[in-house]
């Protein structure tokens, strides 16, 4: 083995409120099996004490120490973004940053979210047909999805989100991106889940602190496909419902490992096994 594959990485997380995260124990124990010694440590705002304001010093001080790269989580995706040198395509476009690799006094901001939500998807659902579909919520969660099914080829888009404007934001922010689709803020929910294919569930809605359905049930019909970004739990009242109609559906679980599998290849320069991490992921939330 060489040197370099020797030396020891270290890599962060920063957010508020992240003890419960998965990501550092992905992210070790994939290293580990690489044989690198990897150490990637949790930069909770909570705990600290600290916020958003407190960015560029914590910024500074990962790069004093050596840190290779920082994911970056609620509520710092977009404002992490006027103190990086550069961005990548995909983080332009979407406007918020989950993880910046950090190399010889830069720092180049990425957004892995989109594509592990679109590898997850690609796996999981991979025949659906994705001529119109409906998607709950315009947050950060929302604008990866979208992103990313748009980027699949979805030919028509609905938003729906308890602010209008922020679904009409997404809406204009989407619609330059793609301007081959049809992306509108939804006015009524169960016209539109009449002539969807599929659902995308991007709210914090079924989580344990957030328990429930985030539509009334008698609107999802056998022929819809169903996606949830909810991992905490795998299995949500949503995706519980869903299977008990018939559908095809998609949990959270494969967008958290995928945008951590793209982490861990912009951090260490390495392909990560994406299965070998899937298995490890399923194993911590059994």
């Amino acid at each position: 083995m060489t040197e370099t594959l020797l030396k020891p990485l270290k890599a962060g997380l920063i957010g508020a409120g992240i003890q419960a995260s998965l990501t550092p124990a992905m992210h070790m124990r994939e290293g580990a099996a690489q044989g690198l010694a990897y150490e990637y440590e949790l930069i909770d705002l909570t705990r600290l004490g600290a916020g958003p304001d407190d960015l560029p010093q914590l910024l500074d001080e990962a790069e004093r120490r050596g840190l290779c790269g920082l994911n970056i989580t609620h509520p710092c995706k977009q404002l992490v973004i006027p103190f990086l040198d550069e961005l990548s395509d995909e983080a332009r476009d979407l406007g918020a940053v989950n993880t910046v690799v950090l190399k010889a006094g830069r720092r180049i901001g990425h957004n892995t979210d989109w594509w592990g939500f679109a590898e997850s998807f690609r796996r999981g659902l991979p025949d659906v047909v994705l001529t119109h579909a409906v998607q709950l919520g315009a947050g950060g969660a929302g604008v990866a999805t979208a992103y990313a099914i748009l980027s699949m080829g979805l030919a028509s888009l609905t938003v729906f989100d308890r602010e209008i404007e922020r679904a009409e934001a997404l809406a204009s922010s989407m619609s330059p991106l793609f301007p081959q689709a049809r992306i509108a803020a939804g006015t009524s929910l169960p016209s539109a889940m009449e002539t969807a294919d599929g659902l995308i569930h991007a709210t914090p809605t079924g989580m344990t602190k957030y328990p429930g359905m985030p539509l009334p049930a008698e609107l999802i019909e056998p022929r819809h496909w169903v996606a949830e970004v909810v991992y905490f739990p795998l299995e949500t009242k949503l995706l519980a419902e869903a299977r008990r109609r018939g559908c095809d559906t998609l949990d959270g679980g494969g967008m958290a490992v995928f945008q951590a599998v793209g982490a861990f290849r912009l951090f260490t320069g390495r392909e990560p096994d994406a299965a070998r991490m899937l298995a490890h992921f399923k194993a911590l939330t059994a």
